[in-house]
Order: C-alpha cells, then sequence, then structure tokens
C-alpha cells in the first residue's frame, strides 16, 4: 500500500478486443477504488508475445475513457511507479527471480523440451497431472554456473514444497486451502527471459502498491502459487476479489469465440456505453435493494465489493435491451437525435424532417439499429398485404377502410395547410361528419402512409413528414390495393 491509500488496477493483454468480462473487472476495480477515494492503475500485461495483436492497446484505452473509467496512472498519463507496461520491466522481473533463487524459493531449471514431453508422456499413461520432478533444483552450484557459462538455454522455476498445505483469503469464497502436493514449480521467468503471466502480476502487483486483486474465479486455483510467492518474499498478501463468470446461459460461458458480444460489438448493435456500463456492474453484483438504473457516481457510492455473489451470473440480452431502452429514455431529444442521425443514411436528401422523425422514434426504440427497420417506409412504400388493414380494436374491415380511404382522399387533395395539428383536425372532423370511431379512418389512413403494423407516429403525423404529393400518391395505392381485394 502506497501510503493508507487504495490501489486497484486493471491489467489486461492487449489481445484485440474489450470481452464483457474484461470490462467488469476494470469497473469492479474502478468502484473499489474510488468508493474509497483511491487510485485506479491501468498496467499493460504484455510479456505474451504471440497472443499481442497490434493496435489493441489503443482499443483498451479508448474504451476506458468511453465508459469514463479514468485512470489514474498508467502507460499513457505516467505515474510514480512505471513503467506500466510489462515488456518494458524485464529487468525488474529478473532481478526478483534471482532474489528468490538466493532465498532457496527458486532455482535454474535445464531440461530440455524432450525431457519435459517425456515426464507429461509418462503422468498421462499413469493418469496423474504433471508436476515437474524438480530434477534441476539437486543441481550443485557449480553444475548451475557451468550450464550457465555455456550459454544452456533455462528457465527459472517457482520452488514450492510438497508436503503440507497453502492457504489463502477470498473475499466472495472464504478460505481456500490447497494440499502443496497440487502445486507444481510454476515457471517464473521463461527462457526468452520474459516472466511468465503469474510471477509478473505477484511482482508488479506488490511494486505498485494494489491493495485489492479484482480477477475472474478462474484464477482460484493459482492463487496458492501467488500466495507463496509473497511469502517467499516476505510482502503482505492483497486482498484478492474473484468474481463468478458470466454465463451465456446455465452451461455455456460468455466468449468472444462463440461469437457473444464484446463492447464494441455492443456499442456497434446500438447500445448506449452508460447502459452497457450500468448492465455489466449488475453481473454479479447487486446493491441490496431494488435500484437497477445507476449512473457511475451512483455506482461509486453504493458499491460494495463483499456483495460480489459467488453464483455464476447470466447475460440476459433481453434485461440488457430494456435497460438500453431506459437510457434512450432519457436522453434529451438532441442527444437523440444526435445518436440516430449515422441510422438515417437510407433516407437522407429526401427532404425528410429528421428531427421530427427522431421526436417520434425516442420512446419506440430500445436499440438504435432497430432505427432502420423503422424508418424503411419513409424511403419506399413497402409491397404490403391488405391484411394490415384488419384490426380488431380498431374496428376497421376491408370494407371501412376502402371508405374511408375513399372519403378522406378529396379532403386532403383540396387541403393546404400541410401540418401535423391541422392535418389532425381535419381526419377528425370527417370522423365526426362520418359518425364513425377515429380510429376507423386513423388506422387505414397510417397504414396506407407506412404499409406496416407499426410506425413512428400515428396517421396526421406521417402525412406531415411525408408531405402532400407522397401521402396522397400512397392513398391511392391503397384505395387500389383494398378495391383489387
Amino acid at each position: 500500500m502506497i501510503g493508507n491509500t487504495v490501489r486497484t488496477r486493471y491489467a489486461p493483454s492487449p489481445t484485440g478486443y474489450m470481452h464483457v468480462g474484461n470490462l467488469r473487472t476494470a469497473l469492479y476495480a474502478y468502484l473499489i477504488a474510488k468508493h474509497d477515494n483511491g487510485n485506479f492503475i491501468l498496467r499493460i500485461e504484455d510479456t505474451d508475445q504471440e497472443r499481442y495483436v497490434e493496435g489493441a492497446v489503443e482499443v483498451i484505452y479508448n474504451t476506458l475513457r468511453l465508459t469514463g473509467l479514468n485512470h489514474d496512472e498508467g502507460p499513457d498519463v505516467g505515474g510514480p511507479v512505471g513503467p506500466y507496461v510489462q515488456s518494458e520491466r524485464r529487468g525488474v522481473y529478473i532481478e526478483h527471480a534471482k532474489k528468490l533463487i538466493d532465498k532457496g524459493e527458486a532455482y535454474y531449471c535445464f531440461c530440455t523440451k524432450e525431457r519435459l514431453d517425456a515426464l507429461r508422456e509418462k503422468s498421462e499413461s499413469e493418469k496423474v497431472t504433471f508436476t515437474y520432478d524438480k530434477h534441476c533444483l539437486l543441481l550443485s552450484k557449480e553444475e548451475i554456473d557451468s550450464k550457465l557459462a555455456a550459454g544452456e538455454p533455462y528457465v527459472i522455476r517457482q520452488n514450492n514444497p510438497k508436503s503440507g498445505t497453502t492457504s489463502f483469503e477470498d473475499v466472495i469464497y472464504g478460505t481456500i486451502t490447497v494440499d502443496n502436493s497440487e502445486l507444481d514449480d510454476m515457471i517464473l521467468i521463461k527462457s526468452d527471459g520474459l516472466p511468465t503471466y503469474n510471477f509478473a502480476n505477484v511482482v508488479d502487483d506488490h511494486l505498485m502498491g494494489i491493495t485489492h486483486v479484482v480477477r475472474g474465479n478462474e484464477y482460484l486455483s493459482s492463487s496458492p502459487k501467488y500466495n507463496r510467492l509473497y511469502e517467499a518474499f516476505g510482502w503482505d498478501v492483497p486482498i484478492y476479489v474473484h468474481c463468478p463468470p458470466i454465463m451465456k446461459d446455465a452451461h455455456t460461458k460468455l466468449s468472444k469465440r462463440n461469437g457473444d458480444a464484446s463492447f464494441e460489438d455492443l456499442l456497434d448493435k446500438g447500445y448506449l456505453k452508460d447502459a452497457i456500463l450500468n448492465y455489466v456492474s449488475l453481473l454479479g453484483w447487486n446493491p441490496g435493494n431494488n435500484q437497477e438504473i445507476f449512473t457511475l457516481n451512483e455506482s461509486i457510492q453504493q458499491f460494495n465489493y463483499k456483495n460480489i455473489n459467488k453464483s455464476p451470473a447470466i447475460f440476459d440480452s433481453e434485461k440488457l435491451k430494456w435497460m438500453n431502452g431506459e437510457y434512450i429514455k432519457k436522453l434529451s431529444p438532441e442527444e437523440f437525435h444526435k445518436a440516430a442521425l449515422p441510422y438515417y443514411k437510407s433516407i437522407e436528401g429526401k427532404g425528410l424532417n429528421l428531427v421530427k422523425i427522431s421526436e417520434l422514434l425516442q420512446g419506440r426504440v430500445s436499440i438504435l439499429r432497430e432505427i432502420p427497420d423503422h424508418i424503411d417506409f419513409f424511403e419506399e412504400l413497402p409491397d404490403y398485404s391488405i391484411e394490415l388493414y384488419i384490426h380488431k380494436k380498431m374496428k376497421t374491415t376491408y370494407e371501412n377502410s376502402l371508405m374511408s380511404l375513399q372519403s378522406i382522399l378529396p379532403v386532403l387533395e383540396a387541403f393546404s395547410d400541410w401540418n401535423n395539428d391541422a392535418l389532425y383536425n381535419v381526419m377528425t372532423a370527417l370522423v365526426e361528419k362520418m359518425g364513425i370511431k377515429n380510429g376507423q379512418l386513423l388506422w387505414p389512413v397510417r397504414t396506407a402512409l407506412s404499409g406496416k403494423a407499426s410506425s413512428p407516429g400515428g396517421a396526421s403525423e406521417l402525412a406531415e413528414l411525408l408531405g402532400k404529393d407522397e401521402s396522397i400518391k400512397r392513398i391511392k395505392i391503397g384505395i387500389e390495393k383494398l378495391q383489387n381485394s
């Protein structure tokens, strides 16, 4: 700990996209830090160069910036315990690995691939879990020095005991104890001189003063090895917060490999970033009340990591869609119009009042990508079925729909005050004159104008948007369809 400050970190590998699980880890680490006015650190873990994807670091920066999870320290903003990119810290890991060798807590291993493969085959044939047999631990100092001087390739392994037990405390899962006989002498430094993920994490978390480590529960099995490293160095162990998995359903984990959405995918599908973040915050945590809609500041105030659940969290697309719809409704008209504009490309240049269309759409869409399906009829009247004219609640039939369209057509042809209020008034005046229900006129007109079972806006609103000439043209098509039925 640096002083008495709570310090958390988000330490992603640059592999190309921000998975929902990665985003949750970043969010929970951020909330833990900010709840106690602490520091949130970004560290890039790029020691596995085979998985490195060009441009992936920018994806990480952009996601944190978009979601408002602003880090206090990191590669792009600096800080007192940098560098914050693991590939730039190679010397730090070598130095600390050698300290463990001096203490007898680690050792050089010169075993060839062939020998290790033979050991694995033997374990498989005996149906036991492979663990390294400590062969190189028995080498004398003279043998080690000779091999090093000869430039023989090596790794550095952790020296774990084979008897006794190791325990660690997790905030979510409680005390977990494992037999030391199950602990492999994991590699700390690879033959290329870079650290393994596990070793680099422990060294960096200590040197960067990390007080709370947030990660998925798939790392529970590695935690005893982490603890043994902390104990070997004589360092304080941080507070572990292992989060439950995020599941697609009761049996399948959410996975990009299975085509499940990443953060970028959800944005592309028309979900709002604030809605995504809000929903992700509830994947494994609840505030202990019925509140479901949170601003980021409200999440900071209410978040208590001790309330994270053990049981898996199910990613419910319908729940996210509902929540996104609530966020869309809360946007100002100007904000919604700005968000909707990219989806209006098919109707640009048609003289339509796009601001008015946005006003009609805002309460009707749950995700932005639904917009094209709501407005496609503005581009061209679809070849619709006359069955759309039948509406039980509106009490419409083919016959009275035809009569309504035939009655309104000459009225509209003679009408010049082409705006919603005036159009509505002239339509309802005709309703009264004909002695029918409003729906018996307005539903057929709306159907003729849109050719769809539902539309953003009613008859007079659509007529205003389409304009006089197009509206009359479409009503004539409706009349012809009904007459030919």
